[in-house]
């Protein structure tokens, strides 16, 4: 069977060349190569995964344990390989570099703060700011805002629409937030720059938003914007969704987004997803980027004590604070069992490690390498990695005592007690196997002290002898409770996985003006916290939360990313742009069912 490279070209990228540069002859060459590489992949799209491996034989490019972490080629456009050059030229000029970093500097100017505790669109006039963020917007990508649909949703969620010129093919979905979190003005001084200065060193952009996620928002319009003024119109349709308060739960911004997401195209109606997320970084002497595929649930659980109330100089022996406490520490004392299960995507991500890289000590490679068929490995390889609490907590169930309140007077027993324990679920559990714990954990407890004990409405008592002291109370606060993410695939031949991962390398590679295909490894991730993801898992099952930005690794944050001191160099910001480029390019002419 055999395509003609005029039919490859409009149907998928191609491989790096692995040359530093490139003649007009020698192109020609490797045009050829690509083409048979890309026929190979164009057959895999349509048909079965093994013609993937053909196509990276044919490319001589051979892939590395293709069982355990395997890696996509760097994938580089060939239909639009002409444009493709042309924007990594521009990309990598100074007057390129001036532009970006206005961009993003006008962006930071704009306070778009979202607060935990705020009214509806319409109520409360915080929200109204955003109206000039948005003609900041129009003023600065003129051609996006001509040339795109734009859609507001509850007044200020954005949905952009780049119309493809195939109806038949699924969109691609970018999101990425407008709204930053609040700066505490008694930090102000602690700042270097002022936070809403976005003010530029000649290296470092600096204010609140700059890593999250107004550089994700303005990265893709950059993008968008320097694609249509050098001509680009898109096969596949794209579609831009940026919410407003994703840093106080995304109700009012990605929640009425999503319902109009789904309206457009259906549910699993979209490609891919890429949203904000970890990005790339050294670990044990390999770059590794690592794209969340899945995010972690999560539930509030308020403990509540509740007890007669009197004069303070005739106490019982224990008050409600003094009984609370002992709850809490109970709580404290019993973190939940956490293991290292196979398949997870924190498993995946420890696998992609004892594959690639160079640094990690040679037992414990040998202990996860040996631990898919071995639980004695298995259980020595998690005894090592949860050394690192943070390892241990994306991979468990945590919980964290965040807020606790009682009492009304120094000379008054306190009549009620609470606490709040925020759980952040593993994606191996459940929102409701954590309230189980909670209420099985704490039952001994309260039978001791003899309390009527409820836990998530559902009576625990047991034979009272005698009248209860008072009660304990579990809870869901604040109307929480989120599951698990559904995890994204990435075993085998998975498309969107792929031309992801061969768009990290591209753009690694691009902005380093370097070529080769392990520069960077890219690695299954997970986040720790949610993402305006948690209203879109009905739009696609191939959600990716990444932001390739340096320094964001494994799931946590940027140094300075909710914090004082916010701040990103042009480069990265650059390196963004060219990643949302190229990715854009890839999907338009990748097959990615």
């Amino acid at each position: 069977m055999s395509v003609s490279q005029g039919k490859l070209s409009e149907e998928l990228p191609g491989l790096l060349p692995r040359q530093k540069t490139l003649g007009v002859s020698s192109r020609v060459a490797k045009t050829a190569l690509i083409a048979l590489a890309a026929l190979a992949i164009t057959l895999f799209g349509r048909t079965a995964h093994k013609q993937l491996s053909h196509c990276l034989q044919s490319a001589s490019v051979v892939p590395v344990n293709s069982d355990l972490c395997p890696q996509a080629p760097s994938l580089i456009p060939v239909k639009n390989n002409a444009l493709w050059a042309t924007l990594t030229e521009i990309y990598g000029t100074e007057g390129f570099r001036s532009k970006a970093v206005d961009w993003l500097s006008g962006a930071i100017q704009i306070p778009t703060e979202s607060y935990d505790q705020m009214d509806p669109v319409g109520v409360d006039p915080r929200w109204e700011k955003f109206t000039s963020f948005h003609d900041y917007l129009e003023k600065s990508f003129p051609l996006v805002h001509s040339s795109l649909e734009l859609s507001k949703v509850n007044t200020y969620g954005l949905i952009y629409l780049w119309k493809g010129s195939d109806a038949t093919l699924k969109p691609l979905l970018l999101a990425a937030h407008q709204d930053v979190v609040p700066v505490e003005p008694t930090t102000y001084d602690a700042w270097t720059h002022p936070p809403f200065s976005g003010y530029f060193d000649g290296n470092l952009i600096w204010g609140r938003g700059t890593s999250d996620d107004k550089s994700g928002l303005i990265g893709i319009l950059s993008a968008m914007e320097t694609m249509l003024e050098n001509g680009f119109q898109p096969t596949r349709t794209v579609v831009l969704a940026s919410g407003f308060d994703e840093e106080s739960g995304g109700r009012y911004g990605a929640q009425t987004l999503a319902s109009e997401l789904l309206d457009m195209f259906g549910e699993n109606g979209y490609a891919m997803l890429v949203d904000e997320g970890a990005g790339y970084g050294e670990q044990y002497g390999q770059i590794i980027a690592t794209p969340g595929i899945a995010e972690k649930g999560s539930v509030d659980v308020m403990i509540e004590v509740a007890t007669q109330g009197g004069h303070s100089s005739l106490p019982p022996p224990h008050t409600s604070i003094g009984l609370l406490a002992e709850f809490l520490v109970a709580i404290e004392k019993n973190p939940f069992e956490v293991h290292l299960a196979r398949g997870s995507p924190m498993y995946k991500n420890v696998q992609c490690l004892a594959r690639h890289a160079p640094d990690l000590p040679s037992s414990l490679r040998e202990d996860i390498l040996n631990s898919e068929h071995s639980d004695k490995a298995l259980l020595s390889a998690e005894r090592e990695l949860f050394k690192d609490a943070n390892v241990k907590s994306l991979v468990g169930t945590t919980q964290a005592i965040d807020l606790i309140h009682g009492g009304v007077k120094v000379n008054a027993l306190p009549e009620r007690a609470y606490a709040v324990v925020n759980h952040r679920v593993s994606v191996e559990s459940s929102v409701a196997a954590t309230r189980e714990r909670d209420a099985r954990l704490l039952r001994s407890l309260a039978q001791e002290y003899n309390l009527s004990y409820t836990a998530f409405d559902v009576d625990m008592n047991w034979d009272q002898s005698a009248p209860a002291h008072g009660t304990l109370t579990l809870s869901t606060a604040f109307d929480s409770g989120l599951e698990p993410a559904p995890i994204s695939p990435t075993d085998g031949d998975v498309m969107p996985y792929m031309v992801l991962s061969g768009s990290i390398k591209a753009a690694y590679n691009s902005h380093r003006s370097i070529t080769g295909e392990d520069h960077v490894i890219v690695s299954p991730g997970l986040m720790s916290g949610n993402t305006d993801t948690k209203f879109y898992w009905k739009l696609t099952p191939h959600i990716f939360r990444y932001g390739h930005t340096e320094g964001a690794i494994g799931g946590a944050p940027l140094a300075g990313v909710h914090t004082v001191n916010e701040a990103i160099s042009a480069s990265s910001f650059v390196e963004i742009i060219r990643f949302f480029t190229v990715l854009i390019l890839n999907a338009d002419e990748t097959l990615l069912a």
